[in-house]
């Protein structure tokens, strides 16, 4: 499947045209390949920052950001309906979850979209468009771009069809491999996990971590694009390896 072929699909799965190609486009521009722009004239300070490059033409940062305030809002929304008796913590728990990189990233797979990215070549050779962070933050951006585009109720309406699952897969909040490989070991009254971090790889803005966790004479091993979520994928490795399944999707 070609980049266009990806992008078109991204718009299928998500059952809306975009009214502003524009804004599509910038949503699935990886900052990697938006070209530098300097300043005309060096001798004052506005001449050194970087030019404002038009819409569609710059990188999903910005639309990231709207992005994570609508699905945060979305979602508050949601589960303050699904979960009438809740109070804020269990609500909290459950919010933080959905809306993490992690569950981010299983959205964007669903859909496609890491084909769609737009990613610099030098990128592409260093491997980071398959990292978690990178196809989550383009999640959040085409949310932004949604909802800039079409408003709220269009962002509302993925919103619920993508996460439907992941909302209704528990009867209890999530908790995150890092905490049930802690509850389980002190439970068995054995050591607490010892984790490592064996390695940073990658460009200094998309660096790639990998940590090993040992507990009961075995280790688990994760990557990912921050040594917090390299833990947890750590965490969940290790689990699967003592029979110890973490919650699933």
């Amino acid at each position: 499947m070609t980049r266009d072929e990806a992008v078109l699909h991204v718009e299928a799965k998500l059952e809306h045209r975009f009214s502003d190609p524009a804004l599509l486009h910038e949503a699935l521009t990886h900052r990697s390949a938006v070209p530098r722009r300097q300043g005309r004239n060096r001798g004052n300070q506005k001449g050194r920052q970087a030019a404002k490059p038009p819409r569609g033409q710059g990188s999903n940062e910005r639309l990231e950001f709207v992005g994570d305030r609508v699905l945060g809002l979305l979602m508050a929304e949601w589960l303050f309906e699904r979960y009438p008796e809740e109070q804020e913590g269990a609500l909290g728990a459950r919010h933080a979850h959905l809306v993490s990189r992690p569950v981010l990233a299983r959205i964007a797979g669903k859909i496609g979209l890491s084909g769609a990215i737009q990613i610099a070549q030098h990128e592409e050779s260093a491997g980071i468009r398959v990292l978690a962070s990178v196809q989550a933050d383009a999640m959040e951006a085409l949310l932004g771009a949604l909802y800039l585009d079409a408003g709220l109720d269009p962002a509302r309406h993925v919103v619920r069809r993508l996460w439907d699952r992941d909302i209704e897969k528990s009867g209890q909040p999530h908790k995150e491999p890092k905490t049930l490989l802690q509850e389980f070991l002190l439970g068995r009254g054995e050591a607490l996990p010892h984790y490592e971090l064996t390695s940073s790889d990658g460009p200094s803005h998309a660096p790639i971590f990998c940590v090993v966790v040992r507990a009961l004479g075995q280790a688990g091993v994760g990557r990912a694009g921050s040594k917090r979520l390299a833990e947890s994928a750590a965490a969940t490795d290790l689990l699967k390896k003592i029979g110890q399944e973490t919650e699933r999707a």
